[in-house]
């Protein structure tokens, strides 16, 4: 199947898993880690609107910078991000994925991929989606049996969408398309999305 290319401006369910499975998670270090290898290369280019770590996998919902967005920053001269080129953020992610292998390799004595190649994106296709996957990605704690309750699981967005506290997560936007925060809470109580074959999704398979 032909790998999609990030397109500059739209939004993205983005997931992978650990090759055949395993792990990429042993330890709080390793969760946080992560989070900061994202923060680092991600981040520069693209809005991060949900997330969660599994153990053997992630989601992130994101939006992929505009060009103007990008030059702004200062990114026309990175290389792989000029003008047009898309595969320069595609490359981001590559990046992010190698720095986090390598470090992964090194602290635990392992060799070769540590991630499914190429990581699967889905492009969001309307606001209904939107909602979906913030709904799906904090979800995935309960529905891999790791909690009961979303407010119990440390390594995803739901508890930094619901605090006050200062986050590079675009949180306002996040609670403008479910209207304010009650209506947040409210709609992941739902144990699940009573319309969701109207939203046509294609699912990313059992994670």
């Amino acid at each position: 199947m032909k790998t999609i290319l990030l397109e500059y401006g739209n939004f993205y369910h983005i997931y992978n898993r650990g090759i055949n499975g395993c792990n990429l998670f042993r330890e709080n270090e390793n969760y946080e880690y992560f989070l900061h290898l994202y923060d680092k290369y991600i981040s520069p280019v693209a809005e991060t609107f949900a997330w969660v770590l599994m153990r053997n996998h992630f989601h992130f919902l994101i939006r992929i910078k505009t060009v103007k967005e990008l030059n702004l920053q200062g990114f026309q001269n990175l290389e792989g991000l000029k003008g047009t080129n898309r595969n320069g953020v595609n490359q981001q992610f590559a990046n992010l994925f190698n720095a986090y292998t390598k470090a992964i390799n090194k602290r635990y004595h392992r060799t070769g991929s540590l991630f499914e190649h190429p990581f699967r994106r889905i492009k969001v296709e309307s606001d209904a989606h939107l909602k979906y996957f913030v709904y799906y990605i904090h979800h995935n704690p309960i529905h891999h049996g790791f909690c009961d309750h979303y407010l119990d699981y440390p390594w995803s967005s739901y508890l930094t969408i619901v605090s006050p506290k200062a986050t590079k997560l675009s949180r306002a936007e996040v609670l403008k398309w479910f209207r304010d925060k009650s209506n947040f809470e409210k709609f992941h109580l739902q144990e699940e999305i009573r319309k969701f074959d109207e939203l046509n999704i294609r699912l990313p398979g059992d994670l």
